[in-house]
């Protein structure tokens, strides 16, 4: 199970008239192969990935980091990341009831390393992504937006170690993983700019469909095709979340695991199918 959180420095757009485009800041592009990699198989930032290991959680770092104590050293990185993921471990039985078994690994990389192993994979700078171990660029402090990736990832790992064989849709896998990343920082609701984006897009009819976003994956879509497409399927989660609770994004992704019937795990939770969620949540917008 490949999942990936992209992010670019370059401005993205949508497909639409010139005079009105929106640039983003970030773009979500999923790529169809990953390298395995084992502590120690590459080089980074001093020739070795340092290993520390907490209750869940297995971390392998090596970024440039110039010292390994104090609060700038690698050691404090360490410490926090570890922490921060046990906080994210956490966060999923309670938000998703969903707590995977057996240790996670995470590898985060020096920049320069990451993108001469996985860049020819992605056509924009990646933050992270998940293909059995969670992968992270280049990081040397634990920021809001690390945490964001963090838990992102964490969410599509649980997904997997809950059920390995079980194929979601994107719109449910990466909309709860958004869903579940925005929480790390307290943010339960789309922002005033994610709002405009998706209302104008509405305006504009450029919405994505739901057998687009039904895919098993955003791989094959443009930078601004997949922006939107995370957009719609975050904005679909969030507006279960907020007209039914928080705690109906657990029920939902527990009956998801169990039935493995996405249809049926809808209307048993909510009353309705995807169809009428996705037409309830473009009447909203």
């Amino acid at each position: 199970m490949k999942r990936f959180r992209l992010v670019t420095g370059s401005r993205v757009r949508f497909r639409i008239p010139s005079a009105s485009r929106l640039s983003l800041a970030a773009a979500w592009v999923l790529a169809l192969l990953v390298m395995p990699i084992s502590a120690g198989a590459g080089r980074g930032a001093d020739g070795k990935f340092e290993k520390r290991e907490s209750s869940h959680f297995v971390l392998f770092q090596d970024v440039d980091i110039d010292q390994s104590s104090g609060l700038r050293g690698s050691r404090r990185f360490e410490q926090q990341v570890l922490a921060e993921l046990e906080r994210a471990y956490q966060a999923l039985d309670r938000l998703l009831g969903l707590r995977p078994p057996h240790k996670i690994q995470v590898v985060i990389y020096d920049p320069g390393i990451f993108d001469a192993q996985f860049a020819g994979l992605f056509r924009f700078q990646a933050a992270g992504f998940y293909h059995g171990v969670v992968r992270i660029r280049g990081f040397t402090q634990v920021t809001v937006q690390l945490a964001r990736v963090l838990h992102h990832e964490l969410a599509h790992a649980a997904f997997d170690a809950a059920a390995p064989s079980l194929v979601l849709p994107a719109w449910l896998n990466e909309g709860v993983a958004e869903w579940f990343g925005a929480r790390a920082d307290g943010k339960r609701h789309l922002d005033r700019r994610q709002l405009s984006i998706l209302g104008y897009a509405a305006q504009q009819q450029q919405l994505l469909p739901l057998s687009v976003l039904s895919a098993a994956s955003f791989s094959g879509m443009g930078p601004g095709a997949a922006t939107l497409a995370y957009l719609q399927s975050y904005g679909m989660i969030e507006y279960l979340a907020r007209n039914y609770g928080d705690g109906s994004i657990r029920k939902f992704c527990l009956a998801v695991v169990r039935s493995r019937d996405i249809e049926r795990s809808l209307r048993r939770t909510f009353r309705i199918g995807v169809a009428d969620l996705e037409a309830r949540f473009f009447l909203e917008l």
